[in-house]
């Protein structure tokens, strides 16, 4: 699968303490696992010269105080909050090289961010996705690409999950309803 490092981003999604180091308040260790994989996916973008994203998961103390329904702190207890450790991407990650990072309050990386914005200032088609939880802030996150018309691709092999069966419904989903699914080996950045 070749991407056009002009008109391709890569988003990594999530790939935060909380969730990737053993100390994280969601830790999952198939989220830790993902972190290497990831790693050399981001190198090889930056390498081929594909702008690489990260988004950050990020919760202001009380952000759910007051709502009617949506209250992730219920759902998952509170996690990477505002200013903590568990809200950090994890250091091995290649930042020092980001072409952007999104600070995202919910799931889905385009709710009421700059990341739309960003991607078409830059004439941005191809979306390559990683990152972590598959079926949550990955599959909103690319479903969310596919609605605005960019091209989401994600990498299975890249994808953190809690149970496998999650992993294997947000691939299964993605492909079959809005996006594309690949393999790191599979995917070339030479355009």
């Amino acid at each position: 699968m070749e991407f056009d490092p002009s008109e391709t981003v890569l988003i990594v999604v999530d790939v935060q303490n909380g969730f990737c180091h053993p100390d994280g308040t969601l830790h999952a260790p198939h989220s830790e696992a993902v972190v290497e994989p990831v790693v050399e996916l981001a190198s090889r973008a930056g390498d081929a010269g594909v702008p690489v994203v990260y988004t950050r998961d990020v919760h202001p103390p009380g952000q759910f105080d007051g709502n009617h329904y949506y209250d992730e702190f219920e759902r998952w207890g509170e996690h990477v909050v505002e200013g903590s450790w568990d809200a950090e991407l994890v250091a091995d990650l290649p930042t020092e090289d980001a072409a952007h990072v999104v600070e995202k309050h919910t799931y889905d990386a385009f709710h009421e961010t700059e990341l739309d914005g960003w991607l078409s200032a830059r004439g941005i088609e191809d979306v390559v996705i990683c990152g972590t939880l598959a079926n949550v802030c990955v599959l909103h996150t690319a479903g969310s690409a596919g609605l605005r018309d960019y091209r989401p691709v994600i990498v299975e092999d890249a994808l953190g999950f809690i149970e496998p069966d999650h992993r294997e419904y947000a691939v299964e989903h993605a492909d079959w309803l809005f996006g594309e699914t690949t393999t790191r080996d599979a995917v070339s950045f030479d355009g």
